[in-house]
């Protein structure tokens, strides 16, 4: 993480649910885009969550990226309670290996927007690199950074297939 002030929340229901949402830390981290990360979990500790989101924008945050398994709250909770952007990252579940926390983030009422990536690992990481891309919109050494990492990932796809070592 950066030593500058976060300007992007990373918050997750639970511990567990880090595996999944360092995909988001490690893009930022790559970016050097300031983060914090937070467990506030929407049914264990509403108190936090609430305390989180009404605060965030005043902290500085600008984006906050917001992961959940199983039933899912958290991240149309916080963007019930806060003006800024939410990207919710269904963390994968044992159950219906995330397709419920999927459906539990996507389906937001008209009126609370919640930006709904994949499920698991891919999501996280596009979570991190939509988060860097909005705050990209105000700062150009960022927006340089993200142009030189997408360019970056062009140039590591090869031009044709080689076979395996035998």
């Amino acid at each position: 993480m950066s030593d500058q002030s976060p300007v992007i929340g990373i918050i997750m229901g639970s511990q567990s649910d880090w595996e999944t949402m360092k995909n988001a830390a490690d893009v930022l981290d790559a970016l050097n885009v300031a983060y914090e990360t937070k467990i506030v979990s929407a049914h264990r500790t509403p108190d936090r969550l609430y305390d989180y989101a009404k605060t965030a924008k005043s902290r500085g945050l600008k984006v906050i990226i917001a992961g959940a398994g199983g039933a899912a709250h958290l991240p149309g909770m916080a963007a019930a309670m806060t003006p800024l952007p939410v990207l919710g990252v269904p963390v994968q579940s044992k159950a219906l290996k995330g397709l419920d926390s999927l459906l539990s983030i996507v389906q937001m009422p008209g009126g609370v927007p919640v930006g709904t990536l994949a499920i698991g690992s891919a999501g996280a990481k596009n979570a991190g690199l939509m988060a860097a891309g909005i705050m990209a919109l105000m700062d150009d050494g960022l927006a340089s950074r993200l142009d030189d990492w997408r360019a970056a990932q062009t140039d590591a796809v090869a031009d044709a297939p080689v076979d395996p070592a035998p």
